[in-house]
């Protein structure tokens, strides 16, 4: 009777070490660029809201903070949505601006260069969204953008979106390796 009951707190115990997969951390913890941090400018023009004067300062962090995190990567599924992406992006198919699901990044598929990329904009469409939004919005932006074309473990990638949308889930999604991107073209030497 007595190892009975001690196999079963140990059951219990199992389980209940085996139920947390992650820690929710619920407060901002990605490391601010500070002011050693340089100044970069704005690639694109376009803006939300009220246009920001200036550079904007890009992140130290090499790696996405968040690429490990469920809960990061689905705020950042929302945040994708609440900022429209959706409108350039298409739910990551591509539509006027790139697709987001496929092997090919044309200013590249790092953690670092999508976040240069939300913060910057870029020419031709790009918003700039630096001091516009915090850069833990970005990086589980950055999580979640990664998510589309499986960068992401799949026990981290969102499953379903919580609208009726036809689109695949990212979890059944097969892994695309990015391929570097082409160099932009050069001017001719001695044009301007």
């Amino acid at each position: 009777m007595r190892a009975a009951a001690l196999l079963s707190v140990l059951a219990v115990a199992t389980a209940l070490a085996a139920c947390e997969r992650e820690a929710r951390r619920f407060e901002t913890t990605v490391p601010s660029p500070g002011a050693s941090a340089p100044e970069s400018p704005r690639v694109g023009a376009l803006q939300p809201a009220t246009p920001q004067q200036g550079g904007v300062k890009l992140s130290t962090v090499s790696q996405g903070p968040y690429e490990g995190n469920a809960f990061a990567v689905n705020q950042g599924k929302r945040l994708f949505r609440w900022y429209n992406c959706n409108g350039c992006h298409a739910m990551g198919g591509g539509s006027i601006g790139p697709a987001l699901m496929d092997d090919q990044w044309k200013y590249g598929s790092s953690s670092s260069a999508i976040f240069a990329s939300i913060m910057q904009g870029r020419p031709e469409g790009m918003p700039s969204f630096g001091g516009h939004i915090t850069d833990d919005q970005a990086w589980q932006i950055v999580a979640y953008v990664r998510s589309m074309s499986g960068q992401l473990r799949k026990d981290v990638e969102p499953s379903r979106g919580d609208t009726l949308s036809g689109g695949e889930p990212e979890v059944a999604r097969k892994p695309e390796k990015p391929r570097p991107a082409d160099p932009p073209p050069q001017p001719p030497v001695g044009s301007r």
